[in-house]
């Protein structure tokens, strides 16, 4: 380890590391590159990649997040750009879970998808992807449904989870695992021109409250459709709660709930029972 560190500070640009000694480093000392990223960031000193982080996120908070869990539960239009998210800015650990494969109407608005990945699984292609953007980042993938069965495998242990489904039921099944297994909880729903944000924390009934009034049947994107920018507005949002809940900083939507309106440019927040 003094001879990793002593590496690592000889190739020191200031307090930055470029990911060429990053890299070097794993293969010299047989390391992961997560290994490395982790030992670079106990020093004091940032992967190069992050550097445009700061001012937003600290050092220290670099290093939470590349010791944070997350689950993002279905990768398709919201769940694809909050794991792109997520690997971009830093969190360690992904569980990716979908059960499906890429069919040729998700080309419009899920980031993972393309003509080379239809008929090849959404979970995969999300390792794949952040394997490509950012190795230091573990990807779990899990084709697989979320079900109160698997919710123990798949959350427990998570320092978040990602509710990036696409009907009531299984949503509604989430937040109760969550709050079984103390999880925090953040909430995306999409639907042509809207979305919705919120977070549940352990304990909450949030989307209870949110989805008392409904009743099985065809969710309302199937009427609205779901264009490409909504998705990604979504997910941004909800990425930027993960962050604020992994670093335990900002106001998180907690006993509310985000509306946006893309159509007319607005928000709008609504108190909802804890």
């Amino acid at each position: 380890m003094d001879q990793l560190s002593s590496f690592l500070k000889e190739h020191a640009e200031g307090d930055l590391i470029c990911w060429q000694y990053q890299a070097e480093a794993a293969r010299r000392f047989r390391i992961t590159v997560a290994q490395a990223e982790r030992a670079i960031l106990e020093m004091g000193l940032l992967p190069a990649r992050y550097q445009r982080n700061v001012g937003t996120v600290s050092p220290k908070g670099q290093l939470v997040l590349h010791g944070s869990r997350v689950a993002v539960v279905g990768c398709g239009g919201l769940g694809g750009y909050v794991v792109e998210h997520l690997a971009r800015l830093g969190v360690g650990t992904i569980v990716a879970v979908d059960p499906d494969l890429f069919e040729e109407h998700n080309l419009n608005r899920q980031l993972l998808s393309s003509i080379e990945a239809l008929g090849t699984p959404k979970a995969a292609a999300a390792a794949q992807r952040v394997a490509d953007i950012n190795p230091a980042v573990t990807v779990l993938p899990v084709q697989d449904c979320f079900c109160p069965d698997n919710a123990g495998e798949l959350i427990a242990g998570c320092s978040a989870a990602v509710d990036a489904l696409d009907n009531v039921q299984s949503r509604l099944e989430l937040a109760d695992a969550c709050n079984t297994f103390g999880v925090p909880l953040v909430h995306g729903a999409i639907a042509g021109w809207y979305g919705q944000v919120a977070t549940q924390l352990p304990g909450q009934a949030t989307l209870r409250h949110i989805y008392r009034s409904w009743s099985s049947g065809a969710g309302v994107e199937r009427e609205l459709g779901n264009p490409s920018f909504t998705p990604a507005a979504v997910a941004s949002l909800q990425a930027a709660e993960v962050c604020k809940l992994l670093l335990g900083t900002g106001r998180p939507l907690t006993g509310r709930k985000l509306v946006v309106d893309l159509l007319h440019m607005d928000m709008d927040q609504f108190t909802i029972p804890a």
